[in-house]
């Protein structure tokens, strides 16, 4: 069976044990510097380019400076993510503020720090501006219904719960054009987990074809199109990650195609990711506690679906690597459980492992987004 690597000895995660107890989520920072660079230099042909960390995938504050040395901003969507930024020193118009169903006192909030405020509804306009007055740089969420397809994790895009339809989008910016805001942006984002790069190109088109038709109808001018995040990791061993170099390449044809040649350059792309910028590069250490043998085997560790979710909610796989038995043959069936007293509380179901015994350290693979971000206190765990 495939095997992913790890960034760490035996001896060196030995040691790290004997100084912090399992179960426990580790990073690897030199691996996320690394990525964050790549990222940045396939989009280095746009001036203007910025990625906005989904601060939702990895609410780390060291994770956050790190990635604010690295050139990135925050993607927010919570009054606990703004502050979070603003903490960790992203503030004003590094932070992007994209929530829905928003409370007054986080678009007060929001306004406060001079975040760019990304509008999930045209209601919101008023409501903006009742409570914290409209900024001078605003953003709408652009929803494009059957337009676009989704995935399994965001669902199809006319269902979802996001953003304005077409012609809400322009009676939006004419609104604002028409009381008195004069910077724009426009976002969307119609995928999760997405490891087709031509997915994201497409999207990319969709988008400056919008911006050309809503520029010639309001004589309005956007500042950045966010093409938000959804991109990809290989997950399981066998996959293979996203050709970033591909999608770069592709969006920017489009974007010479399209605002280049209709005179709306120069145009600054914006992304939002959070799990391709350090999904792969945190992973979640525990124990096995006990081996059950009834109508199948179960190994319990010490983790529970507290410290990871997405097996639970989503059905989602992560790799296991039981620590110095690698290469031992993968020949007896566990279900891998934690012990909340919840049947759905497995990090793997039927899954090959080396033969477990109590006491076996066990590392999951790709927790660092959606992994302790997503952690709850069900059972006092």
């Amino acid at each position: 069976m495939p095997e992913k690597r790890l960034p760490f000895t035996k001896k060196q995660l030995d040691a790290i044990m004997d100084q912090y107890p399992t179960p426990f989520h580790i990073y690897d920072e030199k691996a996320i510097r690394k990525n964050a660079r790549e990222f940045k230099k396939a989009f280095s042909w746009n001036e203007g380019f910025k990625e906005f960390f989904a601060v939702k995938a990895c609410p780390n504050p060291f994770i956050m400076k790190i990635l604010h040395k690295e050139g990135f901003g925050a993607d927010c969507s919570s009054m606990s993510e703004l502050v979070l930024s603003q903490k960790t020193g992203i503030v004003g118009e590094e932070i992007m503020f994209s929530s829905n169903d928003t409370p007054a006192d986080e678009f007060i909030k929001a306004k406060k720090l001079k975040a760019i405020i990304n509008l999930d509804d045209i209601s919101h306009i008023p409501f903006l501006e009742r409570h914290a007055g409209l900024p001078d740089l605003i953003c709408f969420r652009y929803n494009p219904g059957p337009l676009k397809k989704g995935n399994v994790i965001i669902g199809h895009p006319e269902e979802a719960k996001y953003g304005l339809t077409r012609e809400q989008l322009f009676e939006a910016y004419r609104i604002c054009r028409d009381k008195g805001v004069r910077r724009f942006g426009i976002h969307t984002m119609v995928a999760s987990n997405e490891l087709e790069p031509n997915y994201f190109v497409e999207t990319a088109e969709i988008l400056f074809r919008l911006i050309v038709e809503i520029s010639h109808a309001l004589n309005i001018r956007f500042e950045f199109a966010n093409l938000s995040g959804g991109v990809g990791i290989p997950y399981r061993p066998e996959q293979k990650p996203i050709d970033l170099q591909m999608m770069a390449r592709g969006i920017r044809e489009k974007y010479e195609r399209i605002i280049v040649a209709n005179g709306f350059a120069p145009l600054k792309i914006f992304t939002e990711c959070g799990r391709y910028i350090t999904g792969p590069y945190g992973y979640l250490v525990a124990k096995v506690l006990h081996i059950k043998d009834t109508y199948k085997k179960f190994a319990g560790l010490d983790a529970c679906m507290a410290h990871l979710m997405r097996p639970a909610l989503y059905g989602a796989y992560h790799h296991i690597t039981v620590i110095g038995k690698e290469k031992r043959p993968h020949d007896v069936l566990y279900d891998v459980t934690g012990s909340l007293c919840e049947n759905n509380d497995k990090f793997a179901i039927d899954r090959l492992l080396p033969k477990l015994a109590p006491g076996d350290t066990v590392v999951i693979h790709d927790t660092g987004a959606h992994g302790y971000a997503m952690g709850f206190n069900y059972n006092g765990k």
